[in-house]
């Protein structure tokens, strides 16, 4: 199968979240099921500068409006198309935003470019040798992408009569591409796709609505979460959608990236080391006391690395610290976000020195020694459609401590006393995003901390657990030749 999977951002070439992760891994994790993915991105300045050699191979005089043209090259190895028009992304600023964190204005146009292109880029556009190079299949990811399928529906390329299959996979729902009705004129769609059954979404332009309107199957990236969004608590105003679609909605977990994310072989580390070697974990953890000005002790070293949200639980974190420090625990974070919990988090920080240290920006590199250092991460998300960092704490031995939602509830077992007595508890979850959940989930932490042999077999069995691509690959394949049968 000839997959095209679309996308806002991916690793290694731009990130902004988790969803850069997810679909720069993808090509990878499907090749070994007869599936060849080519990854199509916006032509981001940092995209075009990482590329190397490109050949342009198809251009546009007008795509919404804009000249356009389509760039080849490689993704880590994997075929990768790139839409370079400069007057939608030849811009400083991050993806989605300015320099100072306000939303382009023509984000609508930005976004349904790349899905007009996908539609074209499917439906024969791009020719090889003078013959059109089809794609089985569409695969768009978060609402940025989400305007594929609604083209393959209502304006297919030449007017194909055989419209390529789509998937809609939502990484999280709170993010829906939201466009005053003025929009739709200049989208090149015919009148009937202003409809419910459409793009049309209270009065305005809907991108993700669209897309799981539109699509043959929508996917999100926990099987808890496609649950979980056929209610009015996080479904964000598009439950009764989900619900309508009834079964073509399913979810699939998503993998890691098990070369990337090896103690074993990190070179971010101090020291390297397995299952069988967590002793060698201390020196991790006296490396990163000493980068973030923290106290050298026996006491549980907990970290976070999250974007600063509400969604994420950082006002109960915030809540929270006090009991933490008094628990004898300390707290070394790395996330950015709302401007109001950066500047308590460095309020903290100065009330507790040597307890508490703070970067605000994201490091990779130093995501990684966290969990190569931390004994424990903290996870309290409101929702959480999957989650990675929880992954990474898993396969680090970094014990996670977590929210009962989405992807946490699926991935981590509560450390109950069954579930230690069985030998098959991984981290510790609380119900309730709030001050008595989550302080008491601490205090659980700190118990089982002190308890030494039961937390090492805690993270030997997290370490046990295998979140690579293997299954999520034959899943996602699996739905590819459902839909395509």
């Amino acid at each position: 199968m000839k997959v095209l999977s679309v996308a806002s951002e991916a690793v290694p070439l731009i990130k902004t979240g988790g969803l850069a992760d997810v679909v720069g891994a993808l090509p990878a994790a499907l090749a070994g099921h007869g599936a060849d993915m080519t990854t199509l991105l916006p032509g981001y300045p940092s995209v075009l500068k990482a590329l190397g050699r490109v050949r342009a191979v198809h251009s546009w005089t007008s795509l919404l409006g804009v000249p356009a043209r389509l760039l080849s090259g490689k993704l880590d190895g994997y075929p990768l198309l790139v839409l370079d028009a400069p007057a939608l992304y030849a811009r400083d600023g991050a993806p989605y935003a300015d320099a100072a964190g306000q939303d382009w204005g023509d984000n609508w146009q930005r976004f349904s470019a790349l899905g007009r292109a996908a539609a074209d880029i499917a439906g024969g556009a791009m020719t090889v040798r003078g013959k059109p190079v089809r794609f089985d299949i569409v695969h768009a990811h978060d609402w940025q992408a989400a305007m594929a399928p609604a083209y393959l529906r209502f304006a297919p390329f030449g007017g194909d009569a055989g419209r390529v299959p789509s998937i809609v996979t939502i990484h999280n729902m709170a993010f829906q591409g939201w466009f005053g009705p003025e929009v739709f004129p200049r989208l090149g769609l015919p009148g009937e796709a202003w409809s419910i059954d459409g793009v049309e979404y209270h009065g305005g332009l809907g991108m993700l609505k669209a897309g799981l309107a539109c699509a043959d199957a929508v996917t999100t990236v926990s099987p808890t979460y496609a649950r979980e969004i056929r209610s009015a608590a996080f479904g964000m105003g598009l439950e009764g959608l989900i619900v309508a679609r009834g079964r073509a909605v399913s979810g699939i977990l998503n993998g890691i990236d098990a070369a990337t994310w090896n103690p074993a072989k990190d070179g971010a580390l101090a020291a390297r080391y397995d299952a069988r070697k967590l002793d060698r974990r201390t020196a991790n953890k006296r490396a990163l006391e000493a980068e973030f000005g923290l106290d050298a002790d026996d006491g549980p070293l907990f970290i976070v690395v999250t974007r600063l949200t509400w969604q994420k639980g950082m006002d109960v974190l915030l809540e929270a610290l006090d009991h933490l420090v008094g628990l004898g625990g300390r707290l070394a974070l790395l996330g950015s976000g709302d401007s109001a919990i950066e500047r308590a988090l460095h309020e903290a920080a100065s009330r507790h020195p040597g307890r508490i240290g703070v970067r605000i920006g994201y490091d990779e590199a130093l995501s990684h020694r966290m969990q190569g250092g931390g004994d424990a991460i903290l996870v309290p998300s409101r929702f959480e459609p999957c989650g990675l960092t929880q992954l990474y704490g898993l396969a680090y031995g970094c014990v996670p401590v977590v929210a009962r939602t989405g992807g946490l509830a699926d991935t981590v077992i509560d450390a109950n006393p069954a579930a230690l007595a069985a030998g098959v508890a991984t981290g510790v979850q609380f119900d309730g995003v709030h001050y008595d959940a989550f302080s008491a989930a601490l205090t659980r932490t700190v118990d089982l901390y002190g308890r030494a042999d039961q937390w090492r077999a805690v993270q030997k069995n997290a370490m046990k657990c295998d979140f690579s691509w293997k299954a999520s690959g034959q899943a996602y394949a699996d739905l590819y030749r459902a839909l395509t049968a």
